[in-house]
């Protein structure tokens, strides 16, 4: 039986999340402005970033990782939803910018996306001739 996961670190996959991780708070700041672009840009760059978080410490066959990705963006979606019919509220400010506070199907396109993204990634990774 193959094993499904497995741990390492992949230093370029860490660069990666590491670069993404600083366009996200560059959209965060200083995009804030942009309105919709930024939130779009951001929620599909959100999904690529956990695809790279993962890419740097775990191994899994494909595609597993870009589904994890995906499945963790709709996750923070629907409790965005479940948290706006309940009248719950994120305490943090901080945490609301980074998680969000209002649903929007458009959220859901730009998951999709990233994951598109993702899956490309995971395949230009899969097909790179060993050293």
């Amino acid at each position: 039986m193959r094993q499904r996961v497995r741990w390492r670190f992949d230093p370029v996959a860490t660069t990666w999340a590491l670069g993404l991780f600083v366009l996200l708070v560059l959209l965060a700041t200083v995009g804030a402005g942009l309105g919709w672009i930024r939130s779009f840009a951001g929620d599909v760059v959100a999904v690529v970033w956990v695809h790279c978080l993962l890419a740097s410490v775990v191994w899994m066959r494909a595609p597993m990782r870009p589904l994890l990705a995906l499945a963790v963006g709709l996750a923070v979606e629907a409790a965005q939803y479940v948290s706006q019919q309940t009248g719950w509220q994120v305490a943090s400010p901080m945490l609301r910018i980074v998680l969000g506070s209002t649903p929007d199907w458009l959220d859901v396109v730009a998951y999709v996306i990233g994951f598109v993204l993702a899956c490309v990634m995971e395949r230009r990774v899969a097909v790179k001739p060993a050293a």
